[in-house]
């Protein structure tokens, strides 16, 4: 599990574009029949992705955690990016369909990830926080997930969200986790864009062609920066950061958060008269 450091307001301005994907960029969790994962310091974050084929992956306790298992003082959302699979946590089989959502509580001491078919495989892309309270592990179907429409056609940026994990939904200790999908003819996501100083976020881009990407804007609003990201590319945005970005085609990316309070409209708006 590689550790992230990531830089603060002070340092971001002198750095250059390597400097910055190799703070804010993780571009190496997928790899076919593995699980990956990496561990950010900012809020003591874990991203990873397993993507399991004939064989199941288990989730094991790092020893970055210095834990006797991976959520004995964590919880733990999981996104399915692919085909049909299951998640066994403790002993109880969880189906998941594509975009389909489990929230695993802290305590659960056995998880495993499973394909239904290895030429389809499941994709699961995790987020994990810190935990002090445990709530139970809960399953949201994609229709299940509050899908609201947001934008319109002529300002490029139609999108459906969908909230899985949030105060009235699955519930967490921290975590708050959804998806956004843009329609077609949309690339735009979250403009005008925001902060919000009491809560870190994580963006995981995916239903991107191989060719396609996404110029991620990151960055004070008056000194911002870009990222070129690909198909399961994340990216962690501290609190002081901006996070939107603009596609070369629709796509759909996985948000979640963790931090202070779980208020999803806990956000400071950032008046496109000021970004630069």
């Amino acid at each position: 599990m590689k550790t992230y450091l990531m830089a603060d307001p002070v340092r971001y301005p002198t750095m250059t574009t390597a400097q910055i994907r190799e703070s804010f960029l993780v571009d190496t969790l997928y790899e076919p029949g593995s699980l990956r994962q990496a561990y950010v310091d900012l809020d003591r974050a874990v991203v990873g992705m397993a993507a399991p084929l004939k064989s199941p992956i288990v989730l094991g306790a790092d020893e970055v955690l210095r834990a006797n298992y991976f959520t004995e003082r964590r919880e733990l959302g999981v996104l399915n990016i692919g085909g049909n699979g299951a998640i066994r946590v403790d002993g109880a089989s969880h189906r998941l369909r594509n975009c389909d959502c489990l929230y695993i509580g802290r305590g659960s001491k056995d998880i495993t990830f499973e394909s239904d078919d290895p030429g389809s495989p499941a994709i699961f892309y995790l987020l994990s926080y810190p935990a002090h309270a445990t709530y139970p592990t809960t399953l949201v179907r994609k229709e299940d997930a509050s899908p609201v429409e947001l934008g319109t056609a002529e300002t490029c940026n139609r999108r459906t969200v969908c909230k899985y994990i949030h105060l009235d939904g699955a519930r967490s200790c921290q975590l708050v986790m959804g998806v956004t999908h843009l329609h077609p003819g949309s690339a735009w996501n979250t403009m005008p864009a925001h902060t919000h100083m009491r809560r870190s976020e994580v963006y995981m881009y995916f239903n991107l062609p191989e060719e396609a990407r996404v110029f991620h804007l990151m960055g004070p609003a008056e000194e911002t920066r870009h990222i070129v990201m690909k198909n399961r590319d994340v990216v962690v945005s501290p609190g002081w950061s901006i996070h939107a970005g603009m596609g070369t085609q629709a796509y759909s990316f996985c948000w979640g958060m963790g931090g202070e309070n779980q208020n999803y409209d806990d956000m400071n708006p950032v008046p496109l008269s000021i970004i630069r």
